[in-house]
């Protein structure tokens, strides 16, 4: 099964630019974790809900003045959506993250799949996506991929 027939399709970008408090409504609204972040049509980043709180609310920036560039991830990783669900279910657990980025073979981006888009892949994908991300890492890490 390819991963384009489970990921969630053409998520829309949110603007480097914008302030942490419209990167939360947005989250809030569409009841998301995470929002891509993309500039001049591509995709440069991803910001969490983990972000916003560890890198923004938790250093006691202003959520009105603070911008989306300034606590995103930068570090992204991501499939091809012509990949195979197990190849981004495998991706997932090396790198222990719950979502990511689909992208086609121009590099843009064409949909998210989350541990529970894998769910519908049946439970092989899900095990193993799953048991990657919930495994303890060996290192702590300062700047978190996709959570």
């Amino acid at each position: 099964m390819r991963i384009s027939e489970i990921m969630t399709p053409d998520p829309e970008l949110i603007d480097p630019t914008a302030t942490v408090r419209d990167a939360a409504q947005r989250m809030k609204n569409e009841d998301i974790g995470a929002l891509p972040v993309g500039e001049n049509d591509r995709l440069i980043g991803m910001v969490t809900d983990r972000d916003i709180t560890v890198r923004a609310v938790a250093e006691g920036s202003d959520p009105s003045s603070t911008t989306v560039r300034d606590v995103m991830s930068e570090k992204i990783y991501y499939c091809f959506e012509d990949d195979d669900v197990e190849d981004a279910a495998k991706c997932m657990a090396d790198n222990q993250v719950r979502r990511l980025p689909i992208l086609n073979r121009d590099k843009r981006l064409t949909g998210i799949v989350s541990l529970a888009d894998l769910a519908q892949a049946g439970e092989e994908c899900e095990t193993i996506a799953l048991e990657g991300v919930s495994e303890p890492s060996s290192e702590a890490r300062r700047e978190p991929a996709l959570t």
